[in-house]
């Protein structure tokens, strides 16, 4: 019995001159939208909030952003939704040199942060708590006055900071850091929240937009 001869595929007659193949380059296949996968994450991290009425004072509904750092796939889901936040907010572009966090939650997350966008990462403090020169700048509080520092080489002129800190309440310490990052020269994109107390609105006293991860009270 002879064999059974079958053809040869037709070979494809296109063929990619360099020009077609820069232009694969320049133009991958589009990614998944960033759109869903943050509103998925913003709905994980929302629904694991803890609620405590009448705290710190009453009237206030307090929301407790710590159970999201005792559970690892929580603290991942919030790093990278505030990676997509950003980047909604302010583009690869306006990524900014900096990430700013605010004693003291600010410092829970704004380091892993600042990792993922791959800038820097400085803390706003209490007065007396850094080493070195330090620039100083005041807010009020129910109480009286507080005041903030930050380490006089922490920003160089230039540079594009981010502020981020847990919840935006009254907006004074929030407004202080800022002034702080003016008076080294840095270039401040904005604010980041996790939470707001809307009501408070303390918005008003900052001098850059400013945004909050989940909704607001």
């Amino acid at each position: 019995m002879n064999p059974i001869v079958l053809p040869a595929p037709h070979a494809s007659k296109y063929k990619p001159n360099a020009t077609t193949a820069a232009q694969d380059l320049r133009f991958p296949p589009t990614p998944p939208t960033s759109t869903s996968e943050l509103a998925s994450l913003k709905i994980r991290l929302h629904s694991s909030l803890r609620q405590f009425p009448d705290f710190p004072s009453k009237g206030i509904l307090f929301e407790d952003i710590l159970p999201i750092f005792a559970d690892a796939h929580l603290h991942h889901d919030l790093i990278r939704a505030l990676e997509l936040h950003v980047e909604e907010h302010y583009g690869r572009a306006e990524r900014p040199d900096v990430i700013v966090g605010l004693e003291a939650r600010g410092f829970l997350f704004g380091p892993s942060l600042a990792l993922r966008l791959g800038a820097g990462f400085v803390p706003v403090r209490k007065q007396g708590k850094l080493p070195g020169p330090t620039e100083t700048a005041g807010y009020e509080k129910e109480y009286g006055t507080d005041f903030f520092q930050i380490q006089a080489d922490g920003i160089k002129p230039g540079q594009k900071v981010l502020i981020v800190d847990d919840i935006i309440a009254t907006g004074g310490s929030a407004a202080a850091a800022g002034s702080l990052v003016r008076k080294l020269g840095g270039v401040l994109l904005g604010y980041v929240f996790v939470l707001e107390l809307d009501f408070l609105q303390g918005r008003q006293k900052l001098d850059a937009g400013a945004s909050t991860l989940l909704s607001s009270q």
